[in-house]
């Protein structure tokens, strides 16, 4: 989406879609996915129902057993609701019987943190929740939003935890680690973008991942996936030495299978 909103170019990456894979070698270790984009026509990943499913059997076939989607939630572009996040995933989850792909799926949602964000919160109106009580966020990625960290104490009050959705996608803050340092000492965890640590958003981006990754600052890694470009990517990364940077990083991925 902010590729498109700000003219930003993303690495392409040599991916053949219909290269075998090896044994042993995908990405089951990590059991779940929690950031995707799969609910077809309500935010900038899957168009269609066709869209979701050819998505969802690249997932299954790397290993994937279990997917938590998230739809984005930013009043001007993708005004989701609970509602329309709740009917889109039941479409999903019948097409996924229907055409006999066995995928545990459910819904979740990525808060954009505006103003729109903390008027739900000062609404008290019910959050969806990755797992129990972590809701996954992310703000602009141009200039840190003055409300960040009263949007997370907020979130906090209403008995939130704040999953801060790729922070290395957020360049005014790469080099100063004391920020997201800040952000875990309040109690928030760390996402990661698996396209972020393959390059595909560019060097910066791939080098904040890693340095976060040695510093042990992540909790998840999602595959924020939008389209079939991308699971190209994902599979080529199991061909490369970023897998097993991924593989040897404890990532809290696997409890949340269901």
């Amino acid at each position: 989406m902010f590729s498109k909103l700000f003219n930003w170019k993303k690495k392409e990456l040599e991916a053949d879609e219909n290269q075998p894979l090896r044994p042993g070698v995908d990405w089951s270790f990590l059991g779940a996915d929690m950031h995707s984009h799969f609910v077809p026509g309500i935010d900038d990943g899957a168009k269609t129902i066709e869209d979701s499913l050819n998505m969802l059997r690249a997932m299954k076939e790397m290993g994937y057993k279990s997917i938590i989607t998230t739809p984005h939630v930013m009043i001007d572009f993708y005004p989701n609701t609970t509602q329309t996040i709740t009917e889109g995933i039941k479409k999903v989850q019948d097409a996924l019987v229907e055409n006999n792909i066995e995928l545990n799926i459910k819904a979740a949602a990525e808060y954009y943190i505006d103003e729109y964000f903390m008027e739900i919160l000062r609404k008290n109106e019910s959050l969806l929740p990755v797992h129990n009580n972590e809701v996954l966020v992310e703000f602009s990625m141009m200039y840190e939003p003055p409300m960040l960290f009263d949007a997370i104490y907020q979130m906090q009050q209403a008995g939130y935890k704040p999953i801060i959705a790729h922070p290395e996608r957020y360049v005014f803050f790469h080099g100063k680690t004391a920020k997201f340092s800040e952000m875990k000492s309040r109690g928030c965890l760390m996402q990661m973008n698996l396209l972020a640590i393959a390059g595909y958003y560019g060097k910066g981006v791939k080098m904040a991942a890693e340095d976060l990754i040695k510093k042990g600052m992540y909790d998840y890694c999602g595959s924020d996936m939008h389209n079939m470009k991308h699971a190209g990517v994902l599979r080529a990364m199991m061909q490369s030495k970023d897998y097993h940077t991924i593989r040897n990083y404890p990532f809290l991925n696997a409890r949340l299978c269901f």
